[in-house]
């Protein structure tokens, strides 16, 4: 039954299909608009968590919210990236309905396959787009093709040294503001640290210079005082 109805049913003509798809690509289009600004609104209440973090001196939960922000920013990147892509495929849809006007039939285009075969390997739209894919292969637009994903594992150990180096410059430029607020004794506190790490790794180097050990112990005292 379901053959016939497929059969009785008009198929629609290629302008209108390729409008569908566009009118598609730009409500996706407005999902993913609407995920970066819910995404960049929670970074607020988590920057002020980090400076809260910071007064208490618990720069442990500081620095696992300065992640979180890290992960969500290369999000919003990549969400970026999935709309602009998007709306390429959308632009190369609009320059097929001049060619399919003249053919009377959809041609295949290696743009838009290229274009959606990277977005099918985006974890945020892979279904949607896996969805596309069957229609424009169906349609004749691209040819059936497979997902050759590349296992980035290799590149998980550069991937983390990177993440690490962005967690630091976040930490510092939110942590950082709030350190002339510190309570006078949380900010001894960090200093008295800081200078007898700095005595035990000169010991542990062996210092030759009396007069530089001295110095490093004198601004040891000066901080315990």
């Amino acid at each position: 039954m379901e053959k016939v109805m497929n059969i009785i049913k008009p198929k629609p003509n290629p302008q209108q299909q390729l409008r569908d798809w566009q009118r598609r690509l730009r409500q996706e289009c407005r999902n993913i608009e609407r995920q970066i600004r819910d995404i960049q609104r929670e970074e607020k209440t988590v920057q002020k968590a980090i400076r809260d973090a910071a007064k208490r001196n618990d720069m442990v939960s500081a620095k696992a919210l300065a992640k979180e922000i890290v992960m969500s920013r290369r999000t919003v990147n990549r969400l970026y990236e999935n709309k602009a892509q998007m709306n390429s495929i959308s632009m190369h849809l609009g320059e097929s309905v001049a060619i399919a006007r003249t053919v009377g039939h959809l041609s295949k285009s290696a743009e838009v396959m290229k274009l959606v075969n990277d977005l099918m390997k985006a974890p945020d739209v892979a279904v949607t787009m896996q969805e596309f894919s069957k229609e424009m292969t169906k349609a004749g637009v691209i040819e059936e093709f497979v997902n050759d994903a590349l296992d980035s594992a290799l590149d998980s150990e550069d991937m983390e040294e990177e993440i690490e180096e962005e967690v630091d410059k976040v930490l510092t430029a939110i942590a950082g503001e709030t350190a002339a607020e510190l309570p006078a004794a949380v900010r001894k506190e960090r200093v008295k640290q800081s200078a007898q790490m700095e005595e035990e790794e000169a010991i542990a180097e062996g210092v030759d210079d009396e007069g530089e050990l001295e110095e490093i112990r004198a601004r040891l005292a000066s901080v315990r005082s």
